[in-house]
């Protein structure tokens, strides 16, 4: 599974949200239709550069109005964009729809490190499960983990379970992105922004902060560790005992 980013990598990353997989086939279907375009009008430019040239077509022709074509150039477009606008506005729809979650994680950027709080979940005294996630460092880094991906504490997830993701920043402009959900929202100081998640599989997955944010931007990254249910609740009683 390609859920983190590869050297030289062109494509997407294997989606494990349904919103990612709506984005990869909006994608693929609208790259069919600039194909075609560009190849109609890549021939016709050809057609038209090899035809009116001087030397075989040395008496221009004066034609300069015709209603047929500048009808046909004009609906065609138009019909095309119109294919292409129904599909884009459902997903825009999909991705902004709010299910009733079963989780709410608050997730904070910072100068330059993410804050994660799950305040669905109480301690003894009060409290909720908090806590701040740095990059690690390359020397704390142990094989098979990822250089400038890892960090030191992950965000857990259940997979098959509506999330809620409110997001915010206690500094500068920062942007919470994982593309292998399809999810790129802005944490803005003093705003909170809302985005819904509904993992599909299990699996450790990787993103970066998309938001110029200081000298340090490129050394925040995202991890989270999507995980069954049963793993999940072992993991939030494990948080709540310690």
């Amino acid at each position: 599974m390609a859920d983190a980013a590869l050297p030289w990598q062109l494509g997407f990353q294997d989606p494990a949200t349904p919103i990612a997989e709506g984005i990869i086939r909006f994608h693929h279907d609208l790259m069919f239709v600039m194909v075609f375009v560009s190849a109609f009008v890549a021939w016709m430019m050809v057609r038209i550069v090899y035809h009116f040239e001087h030397t075989k077509n040395p008496v221009p022709s004066t034609v300069v109005h015709g209603m047929v074509i500048e009808v046909v150039w004009t609906l065609i477009p138009a019909f095309i964009l119109i294919a292409i606008a129904i599909p884009s506005f459902a997903l825009l729809y999909s991705v902004d729809e709010t299910a009733d979650p079963a989780l709410t994680i608050k997730v904070v950027g910072h100068q330059w490190y993410w804050s994660y709080e799950y305040s669905d979940y109480a301690k003894e005294d009060g409290s909720t499960i908090a806590y701040d996630s740095y990059m690690l460092p390359d020397e704390e880094l142990v094989e098979g983990q990822l250089r400038l991906l890892e960090v030191d504490n992950r965000v857990a997830l259940p997979v098959d379970t509506h999330v809620r993701l409110i997001i915010t920043a206690a500094d500068v402009l920062h942007c919470w992105t994982i593309p292998s959900f399809g999810v790129k929202l802005d944490a803005c100081p003093g705003r909170l922004n809302q985005a819904s998640l509904f993992v599909t599989r299990p699996g450790v997955f990787y993103g970066q902060c998309s938001e110029i944010c200081g000298v340090n931007h490129g050394f925040m990254p995202i991890a989270v560790e999507a995980m069954s249910l049963e793993d999940y609740v072992t993991w939030v009683q494990t948080q709540l005992a310690s």
